[in-house]
């Protein structure tokens, strides 16, 4: 669970861990099935170790437990702020398989056009998956955009791989 998410919806106003896992469903549409409530409160726990959140109790209905009820704290507010003002995405995924490939292929572990097509294999998969998702949201919802965010990233990663099948091929024509 990032940590920033979590602080980005408290910023509104506090609550509990229950409403914040709600309104992370809710955000995140399917994307947001696999999130279990332990990870929210995990989250919510170091966050409060760290200063960046406040925890107070308030009464629960008559048959349920207290709660305890999240806020912000100064530094919570200056993290968000620096959180939503970091443009350095993407992040180094693409980096990291470049770095797999190479070193495969200097090593000779593996043939790096099996890599790609492995990769590509893969990526394919969960384009379909997103795609799938997506058909099942309503047009304009938030989770149908961050699913066609996905789809689209997905898209550009397969155009990636086959810029790198296409250098290594080249690269077996020219004897490198």
């Amino acid at each position: 669970m990032q940590q920033e998410a979590v602080l980005a919806l408290l910023a509104k106003e506090p609550a509990h861990g229950y409403q914040l896992r709600a309104r992370l469903q809710q955000a995140l549409g399917p994307a947001g099935d696999a999130m279990n409530a332990g990870q929210i409160y995990v989250t919510l726990s170091r966050l409060a170790k760290a200063g960046q959140v406040s925890c107070e109790r308030a009464p629960g209905l008559p048959d349920r437990p207290d709660r305890k009820v999240y806020a912000l704290t100064a530094a919570g507010q200056q993290r968000v702020a620096e959180w939503i003002a970091d443009v350095s995405w993407p992040g180094p995924g693409l980096a990291e398989f470049h770095l797999k490939l190479i070193a495969a292929a200097a090593a000779g572990l593996a043939d790096p056009i099996m890599i790609i097509d492995a990769q590509r294999r893969e990526l394919l998969r969960q384009l379909r998956d997103v795609q799938r998702a997506a058909m099942a949201e309503p047009d304009g919802s938030e989770a149908a955009l961050l699913l066609e965010g996905i789809a689209l990233r997905l898209q550009a990663d397969l155009a990636w791989l086959e810029a790198c099948e296409q250098n290594w091929t080249n690269q077996e024509k020219d004897g490198s």
